[in-house]
């Protein structure tokens, strides 16, 4: 055999495998090349038969030499480029984005994407284990920019520099903010909810589903304190509102829950938040609002990334989504739907003042509000490959709640 390198031949002396040597084999193997030869020689029992099985269950070939003088010998043939530890073992995917398998072998389980994975074992009890189900190419730049943007409210806030405000203002801004903490407890619990029936191998959707859980209790937070700010109680809950939030937890299907809750309840959130920032009354309410609408951006960015990526893998899905808004709008037929004390909060905050045209322009400014809202779920509709008057059709039957 030619003996072109220093670890062509190797020597474990007294050491078994069975006490690490096998450390030193795989060593000297690595800087061969395919079909590169090494000599191993060792007095340690049982090597020969040890050394056989090790092999053989990494790709490598083995020759037997014969024993001199108490010393076990083999020749090990080097095997292919990726010689796999196991037999039978497989590469979970790539560990780039790039490397997403459209379904992974439920036997991964929480196998690192890309890392060797020994063959057998018991698969995971998930069901949102295809990429077409939970993907969007971009989970990765908005995981990223989630973890970048997160924020404390303890210091993104000046809660020390809250505004004494007049008393019927004051409560208009805790009705506001009650209603707000309710749709956002829905919003923490509807992501939540599918968290963990996603396969660990989409591990940029399930960490960014993670920040957006993640999100929603800052944000229940926020506009707690903020209700409480100057010492009152919480403003009312109507049963309609509640409702309507009830049914997002009906929904098992996690496409149409996010449809329902991303695409179109917390985008239409985006235009209430916008609205709340624009007619605060004071700088803290301001800032929260502003806060937490550049976090909804991102979970309605998601929701529509994912769902225009399953629409390219089944165009079928349109009829899903329609069905659901139907079937919510149905489901809710009976409600009264937003609450007068929210509608009318509302329309304090953007008057501004207590003699009539104020009141007029708030009440003109919550009805332009309404229209933004509508135009802004018909735009994502669209999106979705809906056509223009069959997406006017369906925004006007999402919740009047908002979420």
């Amino acid at each position: 055999m030619p003996d072109t390198s220093p670890l062509s031949t190797i020597d474990l002396e007294a050491l078994g495998l069975d006490r690490g040597a096998h450390l030193l084999v795989d060593r000297a193997l690595a800087v061969l090349p395919v079909g590169g030869r090494l000599l191993v020689r060792g007095r340690a029992p049982a090597l020969g038969i040890h050394l056989a099985v090790w092999a053989r269950a990494r790709g490598h070939g083995i020759e037997d030499l014969p024993a001199a003088d108490g010393e076990t010998r083999a020749t090990l043939v080097r095997g292919g480029a990726d010689v796999a530890r196991w037999f039978g073992a497989e590469r979970a995917g790539d560990p780039s984005p790039s490397g997403v398998s459209d379904r992974p072998d439920p036997t991964w389980g929480f196998a690192a994407r890309g890392a060797l994975v020994e063959a057998g074992g018991k698969s995971l009890p998930l069901d949102l284990d295809e990429k077409r189900w939970v993907w969007t190419d971009l989970a990765p730049q908005l995981y990223a920019q989630a973890a970048a943007s997160q924020w404390d409210p303890n210091t993104a806030i000046d809660w020390g520099a809250a505004e004494p405000l007049p008393r019927e203002i004051e409560a208009a801004v805790v009705q506001v903010m009650t209603y707000l903490v309710e749709n956002e407890q829905a919003a923490l619990v509807v992501p939540a909810r599918f968290l963990g029936r996603i396969h660990p191998h989409f591990r940029e959707a399930m960490q960014f589903l993670a920040t957006q859980v993640a999100d929603e209790a800052r944000h229940v937070e926020v506009f707690t304190r903020r209700a409480l700010l100057h010492g009152g109680p919480l403003g009312a809950s109507g049963v309609g509102g509640r409702a309507s939030l009830g049914t997002l937890l009906e929904e098992p299907d996690f496409a149409l829950a996010s449809f329902l809750l991303s695409v179109l309840g917390e985008g239409t959130f985006l235009n209430l938040l916008a609205f709340i920032e624009r007619f605060a009354p004071d700088a803290v309410t301001r800032n929260v609002a502003r806060l937490v609408r550049q976090d909804e951006a991102r979970h309605v960015a998601f929701g529509l990334g994912h769902l225009e990526y399953q629409v390219t893998q089944d165009p079928e899905l349109r009829d899903r989504l329609r069905a659901a808004i139907v079937r919510r709008h149905d489901a809710l037929a009976s409600t009264a739907g937003l609450s007068e004390d929210v509608f009318d909060a509302l329309v304090i905050l953007a008057a501004g003042g207590w003699n009539p045209e104020a009141i007029a322009s708030g009440y003109r400014a919550v009805e332009r509000l309404q229209v933004d809202m509508h135009d802004g779920r018909q735009r994502r509709l669209v999106r979705l490959g809906f056509s223009s008057a069959d997406a006017a059709e369906l925004s006007a039957l999402h919740t009047r709640n908002f979420m």
